[in-house]
């Protein structure tokens, strides 16, 4: 794979690379869809549920959200010294990485069981869904160790190039997911909390197999031992603009959720809630691919970046950018023409099913553009330059929260949802700018260097 890395041809090594990952992503998207769509159709209480889950999804988010503190920070790292030849620095930052990961999955649900009540009403639960939203949280907690140290590890398979094998560690739980999802919710009539074991199962599932992967599969094998204090602060330092950025995905949907109870009728916000779960649902079935691309090509930018490949990593980002290009555009037109029918799977309420669509369109209307957001920043944070991806990306994420509590002022409650079209166009000329004033000097720098990334 080091060999494809450093050599091989540019636009079939990048698309190796995205195209499983992209994969991996849109099935990971594709069975919480049905997960949800299993849900709402419970009984007469099933869109109460569905709502639910889309209260306990900023929750979620933050707490898997640390995977990306140790998993992006380390992964990267690794690659880069892969690419430099450094293969015992290489085991440390791995070794290093999975005792981080381990204490988060530990501390982290904990934290979050403890404090789970007052989250749940920040985050928009009712009077109607708080009951729903605590249980479904308190069995989901149970996974979340697994689900970290899964994710997390995941991370180096992808930055070794192995991006196959990050693949069916997704598909693998996603399957599982999707087969007992309708065991727990129907045959054994356990409603939100069997969505919530059969999720618990998959996730130890792939938590198992990626062990086994990175254990006795990879050219790295983790093991115990080097343990390194200026590794774990380097880890962390590196990982820590993905992180914020992951993590403020929560904050912004707990503003869309809170200036929807503030500006929808009182008797309609959890059909406003309910629409927000269903367009974010829609839109992330083409974001998390996105991050494919962007991501999931991340090796070839570190590994030839750590070689001093300095044409090889113009090239390759150039490559990656085009194929976000190519994606987005044919996202949108899919949109256009799926929107209401995806819309309709998921409720009968004729307000919900009126509104949802046209939320739809103003979510993806700024896609293509935001091909730049995704392609630079994980760019930068591929080469060891995350920290300026924390500030592009908070403009984004601070913008979009400041438009979703002014704009409904101007706008209605539909003013809340058109916070992301606003947010998406100027973040994303930001980035572009920014990203052309500095990539080739960081590049540069790169190549009359003679130092590691560790020294």
């Amino acid at each position: 794979m080091n060999e494809k890395l450093e050599k091989g041809n540019l636009y079939k090594v990048v698309l190796g690379l995205c195209l499983p990952q992209m994969l991996a992503q849109f099935i990971n998207v594709l069975y919480s869809i049905i997960d949800r769509l299993y849900i709402t159709n419970y009984g007469s209480s099933g869109e109460m549920m569905f709502t639910s889950i889309g209260i306990c999804a900023p929750i979620i988010t933050f707490i898997t959200s640390f995977f990306y503190l140790v998993g992006s920070g380390g992964a990267p790292l690794y690659s880069i010294l892969l690419g430099e030849g450094s293969s015992d620095k290489s085991r440390s930052v791995l070794n290093n990485s999975f005792i981080l990961l381990l204490l988060f999955g530990i501390i982290v649900p904990l934290l979050v069981f403890i404090f789970m009540e007052p989250l749940l009403n920040a985050f928009g639960a009712t009077s109607n869904t708080m009951e729903f939203s605590k249980s479904y949280l308190r069995i989901y907690l149970i996974s979340s160790p697994f689900t970290i140290i899964a994710l997390g590890l995941n991370q180096f398979l992808v930055s070794g190039g192995h991006t196959v094998k990050a693949m069916l560690t997704m598909i693998i739980g996603a399957v599982f997911n999707i087969i007992l999802d309708p065991i727990f919710i129907f045959g054994f009539d356990m409603g939100l909390e069997g969505a919530a074991v059969a999720s618990v199962i998959s996730q130890v599932i792939s938590f198992l197999y990626v062990i086994y992967l990175i254990v006795f599969k990879n050219e790295i094998r983790l093991g115990f031992g080097n343990y390194n204090l200026k590794y774990i602060k380097r880890i962390l330092a590196l990982g820590f603009a993905p992180f914020i950025i992951a993590m403020t995905d929560s904050l912004c949907q707990i503003a869309l959720n809170a200036s929807i109870k503030v500006h929808a009728p009182v008797r309609e916000v959890d059909q406003y809630i309910e629409c927000a779960t269903i367009v974010q649902s829609f839109y992330f079935l083409f974001a998390m691919p996105l991050l494919g691309v962007s991501g999931g090509t991340g090796a070839v930018l570190s590994y030839n970046f750590g070689a001093r490949n300095i044409d090889r990593v113009k090239k390759a980002e150039f490559i990656i950018t085009l194929y976000g290009i190519i994606f987005t555009v044919l996202s949108v037109v899919i949109s256009i023409f799926t929107k209401k029918a995806f819309v309709n799977y998921f409720t009968d309420d004729s307000l919900v099913r009126d509104i949802a669509p046209k939320m739809i369109m103003f979510y993806m209307i700024p896609f293509v553009a935001l091909t730049f957001q995704y392609t630079f920043i994980d760019g930068l944070t591929a080469i060891g330059y995350a920290r300026y991806g924390i500030y592009l990306s908070l403009i984004r994420k601070i913008s979009m929260i400041v438009f979703a509590f002014t704009l409904p002022y101007a706008y209605g409650v539909n003013g809340c949802f058109y916070s992301e079209t606003y947010s998406d166009f100027i973040s994303s000329a930001i980035t572009f700018t920014v990203f052309m004033l500095i990539f080739n000097k960081i590049l540069n720098k790169r190549k009359n260097s003679v130092e590691s990334v560790l020294n």
